[in-house]
């Protein structure tokens, strides 16, 4: 699997290209996005960190801005990868449940 290097900032990459399957967004629609899905709330600095190194690996690419707010996308890069991380989460999790007897 491709693998991202973003240290410390792995979760909020992540949860950032799960908010961009469903639709190009900007910054302040992602915080509520990922807030509504996971719970976690991303600070501004912390998004726009993890927005820039997305935008530099080529995951997702930033859009024409709407008045002040700059939307962003998924790049096919970026929904293959995320594609292939959720897959490669769902056998974890899978075979975690079925250790647990679940």
């Amino acid at each position: 699997m491709d693998s991202l290097n973003f240290g410390r900032y792995s979760d909020p990459a992540l949860l950032i290209l799960a908010s961009l399957a469903g639709g190009a967004k900007h910054g302040y629609a992602m915080m509520l996005d990922i807030e509504a899905m996971t719970g976690v709330h991303l600070g501004p600095g912390t998004l726009y960190g993890a927005l820039s190194r997305l935008e530099q690996s080529g995951m997702i690419q930033a859009l024409p801005a709407d008045e002040r707010r700059r939307p962003y996308q998924l790049t096919t890069r970026g929904t293959a990868f995320l594609r292939q991380y959720l897959a490669s989460l769902k056998n974890f999790v899978s075979m975690g449940l079925m250790r647990l007897g679940a």
